[in-house]
């Protein structure tokens, strides 16, 4: 089997390396932190690069590509950190190929894959944890159309999309709808996350919304799973700046008249960091190439590609930081704001726990030896 990169997925990747490079430095990124989480005109550069519209079929103006592709954008701007939801936007376009009725893919398919329209997907509750079948959130049906009551919690970019794509129970049954900006009976309570990434907790009061999906269960697993896989292209990206930001600094720094890189203890510390990345980066492949297999065996996978991700996360944000000593912790300086996006990424789509009992659940209840 052939595990390299065609020569278009390398351009591509290329190619977003070189935009998110020159136009996310980290002073740009902090400015953008500090007012809110989300610049439109980054948004806007990311969808002329096409991004918008990687996982989105032709058809709807997108570009027909899979999930290696998409890793390998998420692993680019993850590097710098990017804080518009670019993996948002992947998922919602997604769910909507995958499942989504032809009246929604037509209204929404193409202007998110232009760039036009900014989607949220609203799909966890207070005191479900890291669940995405939505318990208290309900939809009713009537002459008048359908209309969603409920609560949302940490819907990344609520504030600044365009539709948000909720999951309901509607007539017993896990449903998806789409709910426009600014729709009657909505309300958005918006914050920052510690990474700087905007987000908000939404509220439905009979608030209209469209059928996406009847029956969304499919949906939902889709959406965790494949977000699962983008996080981990995420972290990879993330760790790999962050690795060769340290490497630089040990090299830099002096003690004692000599660079403190030359310490046998710090390199060895250093090299356990480079081990860590690249435990996680096989797992993130590992996840990419199980994104289209069986939901059983796509969510075994996804689970424990995350707990390797979370174990590394952890590993490399917390080495970063001690080897780096106080000045990794100064707002100034961009190793902290790595540290937390590092954090963050570790509690996106189930943390390490989390997905360690799933991992657990699904193991053979004995060894081979005695079957």
């Amino acid at each position: 089997m052939d595990f390299d990169f065609s020569d278009d997925q390398l351009a591509l990747r290329e190619a977003v390396q070189r935009w998110a490079d020159k136009a996310y430095p980290f002073d740009a990124r902090r400015t953008r932190a500090a007012a809110g989480g989300f610049d439109a005109n980054v948004y806007r550069e990311l969808a002329e690069l096409g991004l918008c519209g990687l996982l989105a079929d032709a058809a709807h103006d997108g570009m027909d590509m899979g999930p290696v592709e998409a890793m390998l954008a998420m692993e680019a701007v993850g590097s710098v950190m990017l804080l518009e939801p670019l993996d948002q936007t992947l998922l919602a376009s997604a769910v909507l190929r995958a499942h989504g009725s032809a009246e929604a893919q037509d209204q929404w398919q193409g202007p998110i894959a232009r760039g036009e329209a900014v989607p949220a997907l609203a799909l966890l509750e207070r005191g479900q944890r890291y669940a995405t079948t939505p318990v208290h959130t309900h939809a009713q049906g009537g002459h008048g159309g359908t209309t969603l009551s409920g609560s949302k919690h940490v819907v990344r970019a609520a504030a600044q999309a365009h539709v948000l794509l909720v999951s309901a129970l509607y007539q017993g049954t896990p449903a998806l709808f789409a709910v426009a900006a600014g729709a009657s009976g909505m309300r958005v309570g918006r914050y920052v996350l510690q990474d700087g990434s905007a987000a908000a907790d939404v509220h439905f009061d009979a608030t209209p919304a469209t059928l996406v999906c009847a029956d969304a269960t499919e949906a939902l697993a889709t959406a965790q799973d494949l977000g699962v896989a983008l996080t981990c292209a995420r972290g990879v990206g993330a760790m790999d700046a962050t690795l060769r930001i340290t490497a630089e600094y040990l090299n830099t720094r002096k003690q004692f008249g000599v660079p403190i890189g030359q310490f046998q203890a710090l390199r060895h510390r250093l090299a356990d960091m480079k081990m860590a990345l690249e435990l996680a980066r096989s797992m993130s492949y590992y996840a990419t190439l199980k994104v289209q297999a069986p939901a059983a065996e796509r969510r075994q996978a996804m689970a424990r590609a995350k707990v390797q991700l979370g174990r590394s996360l952890r590993q490399v944000g917390q080495e970063a930081v001690q080897l780096h000593g106080g000045i990794a912790v100064t707002d100034e300086y961009v190793m902290g704001h790595y540290f937390k996006y590092l954090t963050q990424l570790e509690l996106s789509h189930g943390d390490t726990l989390h997905h360690l009992g799933t991992v657990s659940e699904t193991m053979q209840a004995r060894a081979g030896v005695f079957v």
